[in-house]
């Protein structure tokens, strides 16, 4: 476990206090660690579901390639494959 002392301005702390009491939190250390987890899970690339994977692998197979106008069909395409 690493240790580190950290500054916070007033509007902050009440942020974390906020944070440990709505999601039941025993200290601000926990509310610290729930919100870094909240931003890698929102604003990191999540790992690729194994879902998505097969489908990718079964269009690889398949020798056949096609351009699309948007990410929306692409999205569809792969909803069907």
């Amino acid at each position: 476990m690493v240790q580190a002392v950290i500054n916070l301005g007033e509007y902050q702390d009440r942020i974390l206090t906020i944070v440990k009491g709505k999601f039941g939190l025993r200290n601000k250390s926990e509310a610290v660690n729930f919100v870094i987890n909240k931003f890698e899970e929102d604003l990191l690339e999540p790992e690729l579901k194994p879902e998505y994977v097969e489908k990718v692998k079964k269009i690889e197979k398949k020798g056949t390639f096609k351009k699309y106008k948007s990410i929306e069909a692409l999205r569809k395409d792969l909803e069907n494959a």
